[in-house]
């Protein structure tokens, strides 16, 4: 009999301790998404809304009618609801009233732009400033019990070469250490950005922080018109830019979907903690552009041949800025490799296949 009662003590204690370190979000109260404007946001948004979840939406202008209107033509087929809110990053105190009564916080704007002239004002101070606003607010916040943070993988390596590291590939336990304001300054941004989420939790116990690290997002977005890195990537692929080849630069690429799926389990899965590698493929340009070719190869002229390494380092400065010779040297003919196993098993994240993620989104960007 002691054994059994002992047994139950360890039981109810077990469940004691979890219910404890892990917060269970309620599901009827609203929730915050950051830049609900954006591209994961949009999508993730959409997911939130099917679920019959109320979305406090943060936007720069809630009167910009053009902005909106297809986060609103979401409502219409959902059990969810949204109200926007003015909100800009670089303003303390910016969301204090959209935070009000949420218990879970998704902090996703954050500026992703590869062609900037000043990587400080551009890309560092909006990532981390921005970082620090949103979650000043949560800590002024009492009912926030989550916050998950959108950052990238770019917070986690400089180069493909570096992947290399580990056989199965880099995972959430390693950081760019490599990336600065000169060298790859979106990567340090988003390093940055993330250093500071974590520095700013870790001064408090009331709340949790979770980390979602994308890599490389392509797929359908909630606004056609919209665009983005991996938009006008993609779209070269198509509107002759590099009709003849393209090198086999390596990607880690993701679906936009599996990644909204991720965001929302890391927000309402109880056990969700940490960072989590949300990556599908390792692939290369010239392969995705050969998952396009049966279905659109009559129609565009996608590229149907390798360019060299040696002429991609030869004539990268001249073709595109952000091309430089030392990211050729690092990144073509040299796949990305990362861990992605634990989205799979504490996430239950089941990837989309590339070619249905590119054949998605080329019909998104070229017939929507």
């Amino acid at each position: 009999m002691k054994l059994k009662y002992l047994v139950k003590i360890f039981i109810l204690a077990i469940v004691f301790i979890n219910s404890y370190c892990y917060s269970v979000i309620d599901q009827t109260k609203p929730v915050l998404v950051t830049g609900a404007t954006g591209y994961i946001a949009g999508v993730l948004i959409k997911k939130l809304l099917n679920e019959g979840i109320c979305v406090h939406a943060t936007v720069r202008d809630p009167n910009d009618a053009e902005k909106i209107k297809y986060l609103k033509q979401i409502v219409e087929n959902t059990n969810g609801s949204i109200k926007f809110f003015k909100a800009d990053p670089l303003t303390k105190g910016s969301f204090d009233e959209a935070m009000k009564g949420c218990e879970l916080v998704y902090h996703t704007a954050s500026p992703f732009n590869l062609h900037v002239k000043d990587p400080k004002n551009d890309l560092l101070i909006p990532a981390v400033d921005g970082t620090e606003n949103v979650l000043n607010s949560v800590n002024n916040t009492s009912s926030v019990k989550r916050v998950v943070l959108t950052s990238s993988v770019a917070a986690i390596y400089d180069n493909n070469r570096e992947t290399h590291a580990k056989e199965a590939g880099l995972t959430e336990s390693d950081w760019n250490k490599k990336s600065s304001l000169i060298n790859n300054p979106y990567f340090y941004s988003k390093t940055r950005a993330e250093q500071k989420a974590w520095d700013i939790a870790k001064a408090q116990k009331r709340w949790e922080l979770v980390i979602i690290n994308p890599s490389f997002v392509i797929g359908p977005r909630i606004n056609p018109n919209s665009t983005s890195e991996s938009y006008r990537i993609i779209k070269q692929l198509g509107n002759g830019d590099v009709k003849w080849a393209v090198p086999k630069i390596g990607f880690s690429i993701v679906d936009v979907r599996d990644v909204a799926i991720a965001h929302y389990e890391a927000g309402f899965n109880q056990n969700a903690k940490g960072r989590y590698i949300i990556a599908a493929h390792s692939t290369t340009m010239f392969d995705m552009a050969q998952t396009l070719l049966k279905k659109y190869g009559k129609d565009y002229p996608i590229p149907r041949w390798v360019l060299p390494k040696y002429i991609a380092w030869l004539f990268a400065p001249w073709i595109d800025k952000s091309l430089t010779r030392s990211f050729i040297a690092n990144n073509v003919d040299t796949p990305c490799k990362l861990d992605n196993s634990k989205s799979i098993h504490e996430l239950n994240i089941e990837y989309h296949s590339l070619e249905d993620s590119m054949n998605d989104f080329f019909e998104h960007i070229f017939k929507s």
